[in-house]
């Protein structure tokens, strides 16, 4: 069948290199039993790939169905698919067919297959390599012979390494890739569709037909489209029933366009430098984590700080602390002593260089520092007990008869 043919047949407006790739693999795979597996961002038309595949194959006289797998709740998705037996689960009060069940012979497209549970993934697998089945809550086998046509505007085989997605079920949907592009990798095609649309919109609505002038085309051609072919169509109906003037201008194509612009991480114009919006995405991840693991690190860095002040032998049994102050530099610094038994007090001049410092005795009674730790519990909390005692860590009875015990005003 003739390229042409099957664009007049299923509505599809485009004459771009891109677009006549992907109905070129569409209609060679046709005829084939292999998984397909549709590439494209939102809006680009994924459906219509899948319908063109099953009209054009041996299955044409048999069920097609659609299913959105971001729409089926996690909990029903197994049921929805596979089927149920009468009290499988709350709620099962008949045994239910599955759609595997009723598309028996025919075609099944699975839009946004990336949102599919992994616990379904390992069924759609079973099914995939084996034609098997079983419904939620049976251990019967059964068979089917069903199509499987899968969609997503995904990466999938990132998904895959960070264990979104199983690898073995993406490869074996991958048999065959189809990647229907966006709309602004096929900017010639543009004013067609935009055309086509306003032809449309202004015979229901028995409305003059809109006209662009030169500028308000080339708006039309550089605007991003973020929500591809399913924007443009609702851009246009826009345009044709709330315009008045239907001669459009730049200026008023732009009232019709989100100011935003829907603008996407940068993106460097094509080459090897060219940078995508997942690498962004990756350094993002990568720069969390660094954070993160600084802050982390300085939190054990004051803990360490904190248990050597409060026991000075550790560092003279461990020689870190004093290791480590021998590497100090001397111009500029901290200088810092540590002897036994003594806190160290730093003493910071107007100059900011800290040169000298007095050792305190520091006191080593427990019941001193319970005391010490409650006042400053009650003081960090605003005086409130219930909190203070959970941050110290014990009842707030305990609490209450440690202030009475150790005479501590609130």
């Amino acid at each position: 069948m003739e390229l042409q043919t099957i664009k007049n047949r299923f509505g599809i407006i485009g004459n771009s290199v891109s677009l006549n790739h992907a109905l070129n693999v569409a209609v060679q795979v046709a005829n084939t039993d292999l998984s397909v597996l549709i590439n494209g961002e939102s809006g680009v038309g994924k459906e219509v790939f899948s319908q063109i595949i099953h009209a054009l194959s041996a299955r044409k006289h048999n069920p097609f169905i659609a299913v959105n797998c971001g729409a089926i709740p996690e909990g029903t998705i197994d049921s929805e698919l596979f089927g149920h037996e009468k009290g499988s689960f709350t709620g099962a009060v008949d045994s239910r067919k599955g759609y595997f069940e009723t598309v028996n012979g025919g075609t099944i497209f699975l839009d946004e297959i990336g949102e599919m549970p992994l616990g379904t993934q390992a069924r759609l697998l079973r099914v995939l390599e084996a034609g098997e089945y079983i419904r939620v809550g049976s251990s019967k086998v059964q068979k089917t012979d069903v199509r499987v046509i899968a969609a997503t505007n995904k990466e999938l085989l990132e998904f895959t390494q960070n264990g979104k997605f199983r690898e073995d079920l993406y490869y074996r949907l991958n048999t065959v890739p189809i990647r229907v592009p966006s709309l602004r990798d096929r900017k010639e095609d543009i004013p067609l569709l935009f055309r086509k649309f306003v032809a449309d919109f202004s015979d229901r609505y028995k409305a003059q037909p809109l006209q662009l002038d030169e500028e308000a085309k080339n708006v039309l051609i550089n605007y991003t489209w973020p929500g591809n072919v399913r924007e443009l169509k609702n851009i246009a109906e826009q345009m044709s029933v709330l315009s008045q003037d239907k001669n459009i201008t730049a200026a008023k194509l732009k009232g019709f366009l989100p100011e935003h612009n829907y603008s996407r991480l940068p993106v460097l114009a094509g080459g090897a430098g060219a940078v995508s919006q997942t690498e962004f995405a990756n350094e993002r991840e990568i720069l969390y984590k660094l954070f993160f693991d600084m802050k982390k690190d300085v939190n054990e860095l004051k803990k360490m700080f904190y248990d050597l002040l409060q026991n000075p032998n550790m560092a003279a049994r461990t020689n870190v602390f004093t290791d480590e102050i021998k590497d100090f530099p001397t111009n500029n610094s901290n200088s810092i002593s540590q002897s036994s038994n003594q806190q160290v007090i730093l003493h910071q001049n107007n100059n900011n260089d800290i040169h000298q410092h007095v050792e305190v005795e520091e006191s080593l009674s427990l019941i001193d520092k319970e005391k010490e730790f409650i006042i400053k519990a009650l003081k960090k909390h605003k005086g409130k007990r219930k909190d203070a005692a959970m941050d110290l860590g014990i009842s707030e009875r305990t609490l209450y008869r440690k202030l009475k015990e150790y005479d501590i005003e609130e």
